[in-house]
């Protein structure tokens, strides 16, 4: 099985419809408000309290994103010396421009095992790249072993959400695919399964059980990659990550460049702010961190294939880099009034919620209709911000986007956005147009007050193409009077 098509950055998510009109639909999804109304609640409760735990909370963020900075500012350094110190520890480094490359070379390493399938660990940077999709066309199975993953590869689904990729289910949805869809690819679920959680992680334990003891090849990512030793990094809540990176003979690992960390020191800081922010809790239940192969211990062969697939072009934009230090958390969906009521599925990519607003048009650019909505896909609260662990000002990017998104589609048949802006900016350009305007606008509203039943204040509609705005807010009706009419009338207040 390989999942949903049309989540990663490789060109397939050109057909999908911009942020509005799949928000639009997931709106109106009553379970699916609720499945992630409980499960971020529930998750921003448990954030709060152990980062309130820590007095030195606010240190630990700037440290964080001090350590990134420094990373991403001599990347090209940092990037050489993980590669030498990988090498030398017996690990194999390879290098991928993009998607394609990167998925040709683990369909190589597989074959060259002689394996038909695999197993993975959860990874952003694989679904990023659709390398299940270009496994399976290549005839080879990958079976994806963290929990909220298998609901997801099962369903036929596609991810919603970094930390929790099925958070748009509840449990008993997930017990239906379990009964129905586990027998067609391993061990069946057992027939009196419940939506029990213990019960559902049991049958998922022994689905998988004989999974990892049959695959010689494993597929990961990777949370950190340390620069001055080679290690790689990953962190993780099930064990199915441990299970993966030990038991096969062979690992291959997906790892974006902006993961790689300057030393091992700056994991002690990382190894703090990530599982707060993410799962709310104080530690990782597992952290595997591995150098290279060792005698006797885990696999024979270790692959890591670094990917750029348009990270050094996002490098290149000083407004926009900082969108690389995002060490996937998840802390900003979860406090996105948005993403709590769009749900995941609406913004097209594997990167949802404020960070996937401003990192996948950067990374795919913004040729399609969902990426050029995406950087509006924001109220601007500021909340994200506030709850990010390496301080990244989401606002202010979304912003930055925006104006990029306007610079870059300037020219040709004008919308009907471009077509307001353009007749208010002539409005405002002269004060003798303005004040014209306020007069109309006075004696509208003194004509529609007076047939406005009991006094309204608000319309409930505007004819075209005003109704485009009106249609999901209330019109005020405009005022009877000015303020510069009233300041003129009173001589400045003094009646």
């Amino acid at each position: 099985m390989s999942g949903h098509p049309h989540v990663g950055v490789t060109g397939v998510h050109l057909g999908l419809p911009s942020f509005p009109t799949a928000a639009k639909s997931a709106l109106e999804n009553s379970v699916l408000r609720r499945n992630l109304t409980h499960a971020t609640g529930t998750i921003r409760a448990k954030r709060a309290n152990v980062v309130g735990e820590l007095d030195n909370w606010e240190e630990l963020r700037l440290a964080a994103a001090a350590i990134k900075d420094a990373a991403l500012h001599r990347l090209d350094e940092h990037l050489a010396a993980f590669e030498a110190n990988a090498t030398a520890a017996g690990a194999t480094v390879h290098w991928a421009r993009d998607a394609a490359e990167a998925n040709q070379i683990v369909i190589e390493l597989v074959r060259a095992q002689g394996a038909s399938e695999v197993v993975k660990v959860k990874s952003m940077a694989t679904q990023e790249i659709e390398l299940n999709e270009a496994l399976a066309e290549a005839g080879i199975d990958a079976w994806e072993t963290d929990l909220a993953e298998l609901i997801v590869q099962l369903g036929d689904d596609w991810p919603s959400h970094i930390l929790v990729p099925a958070i748009h289910r509840n449990r008993a949805e997930v017990r239906e695919i379990f009964l129905r869809e586990m027998g067609r690819v391993g061990r069946p679920a057992p027939d009196d399964l419940t939506d029990e959680p213990r019960r559902l992680a049991e049958a998922a334990r022994l689905h998988l059980r004989e999974k990892f003891l049959r695959a010689k090849v494993a597929v990961s990512g990777a949370n950190f990659a340390i620069a001055d030793t080679g290690s790689l990094v990953v962190v993780e809540s099930e064990g199915n990550g441990r299970m993966c990176l030990t038991l096969p003979e062979t690992l291959i690992s997906v790892v974006g460049i902006e993961k790689v960390l300057p030393s091992w020191r700056d994991l002690e800081v990382m190894l703090q702010v990530l599982p707060r922010s993410s799962t709310g809790e104080r530690e990782n239940p597992y952290t595997s961190i591995w150098t290279g192969p060792a005698q006797g211990d885990g696999p024979r062969e270790v692959h890591i294939v670094l990917l750029d697939n348009g990270r050094t072009g996002v490098l290149a934009d000083v407004d926009g880099r900082d969108a690389l230090r995002c060490i996937r958390c998840s802390a900003c969906l979860n406090v996105c009034p948005v993403y709590e009521r769009a749900g995941g599925h609406s913004y097209g990519s594997v990167y949802p919620g404020p960070i996937g607003a401003v990192l996948t048009p950067q990374l795919r650019g913004t040729a399609s209709a969902i990426d050029k909505s995406l950087p509006y896909a924001s109220s601007l609260c500021g909340a994200c911000f506030d709850v990010c662990p390496v301080r990244i000002d989401i606002p202010s990017m979304l912003v930055h986007m925006r104006t990029r998104v306007v610079d870059e589609h300037r020219g040709g048949v004008p919308s009907g956005e471009q077509v307001a802006m353009t007749v208010a900016s002539w409005l405002l350009g002269d004060h003798r147009r303005l004040e014209a305007l306020e007069k109309v606008a006075a004696a509208g509203g003194k004509t529609l007050r007076s047939k406005l039943f009991g006094g309204k204040q608000r319309l409930r509609s505007l004819p075209w193409p005003a109704s485009a705005w009106s249609g999901a807010r209330d019109a005020p009706v405009p005022p009877t009077e000015s303020f510069r009419a009233w300041w003129d009338r009173t001589g400045g207040g003094h009646e």
